[in-house]
């Protein structure tokens, strides 16, 4: 039987996931249109711009994106990069996010790098990630509630990647109250690993959360020359729900901190507990083993020496001895 390639899945063809990617035209109105990315090309309105957004490991659509933007800023659209960041460049902007794959868990968070090149009426998205369904087109064909700038679109975009974050967020909330309301019930030699866990995750959602607030605020704040008052307050918006999640996650890095230190003094607790009973114990027993030490050398002149209830005479005034010392210490409040 011959191996024959497999056709890719049409919903993954229409995404832009394959091929040259996928085309979307804004009037500028709330509307939105598809049209084919290797058919003729669409007329935009004057207040309009359109979409590209493909696959940065698609051989296709890098070729594409040599064509239409150079070899240089084609590389950088489609080389991994480790960190959120804001280039601007005369007077287009390429700006680089790190968005939570789907169905992402606090402990594997599975970042997605989303680059984007912006210019005056045309967005270009290169990422692995399917854009169409993470900004949902659908709905806006039906609703007319389309981005009307690409500002607008950018700043959709942030509020999207902080919707896929904030339930995570609110996991780890939960976690870090679980493991609070166990410290009270609970050893705490149990809680420390996975309290480790959970700052270890927080950290990990800051280096997400405050990278993205930051570039929104640089292109808030870049002087381009297709960027309205409206699209600085959009993007000032998205970056506010950014600084919002991040401010949460301060928080949670906080109480981590404190529930930590509760931790080490509950050892600390458990640990003076625990010299103390020795030391009561260590002052009980040392008399007692003077006393005993003492009749016990072989020596002359021992008393009871020849009394056949010495034995039993002396344990009755070792335990009185022993039991007075405890009344001493408790009223001492040692005990």
């Amino acid at each position: 039987m011959e191996d024959t390639p497999r056709e890719p899945p049409t919903r993954a063809v229409q995404n832009g996931m394959v091929g040259v990617g996928a085309l979307l035209v804004f009037d500028g109105r709330g509307g939105v249109t598809r049209h084919e990315p290797d058919g003729n090309t669409p007329h935009v309105p004057l207040r309009g711009f359109k979409l590209v957004c493909g696959n940065s490991r698609s051989p296709e659509f890098k070729v594409w994106l040599k064509e239409e933007l150079g070899p240089f800023n084609a590389e950088l659209l489609t080389v991994p990069s480790a960190r959120s960041r804001c280039t601007v460049i005369e007077d287009r902007a390429m700006v680089v996010m790190r968005v939570a794959r789907p169905g992402a868990a606090p402990d594997d968070i599975g970042r997605q790098l989303l680059t984007l090149w912006i210019e005056r009426g045309r967005v270009i998205i290169a990422s692995e990630l399917n854009i169409l369904d993470f900004l949902g087109i659908t709905k806006w064909e039906t609703s007319h509630h389309a981005p009307v700038s690409p500002a607008d679109l950018v700043a959709r975009l942030g509020l999207r990647a902080a919707d896929r974050l904030e339930p995570l967020v609110e996991v780890l909330g939960d976690r870090l109250d679980s493991i609070e309301e166990a410290l009270i019930v609970q050893d705490s030699a149990k809680l420390t690993s996975r309290l480790a866990e959970l700052r270890r995750n927080l950290i990990g959602f800051r280096r997400i959360v405050w990278p993205q607030r930051d570039v929104l605020n640089t292109l808030e704040i870049e002087d381009l020359s297709f960027f309205s008052a409206r699209d600085r307050l959009r993007l000032r918006e998205a970056s506010a729900r950014s600084a919002r999640i991040g401010d949460e996650l301060q928080a949670l890095s906080e109480r981590a901190v404190l529930v930590h230190e509760q931790i080490i003094d509950s050892r600390a607790e458990q640990m003076n507990r625990t010299m103390l009973i020795l030391a009561a114990v260590t002052v009980v027993f040392m008399p007692l083993t003077l006393i005993t030490g003492a009749l016990g050398m072989n020596v002359a002149g021992i008393p009871f020496d020849d009394n056949p209830h010495a034995f039993w005479i002396v344990c009755v005034g070792l335990f009185a001895l022993s039991l007075g010392i405890v009344w001493w210490m408790r009223g001492r409040r040692w005990l």
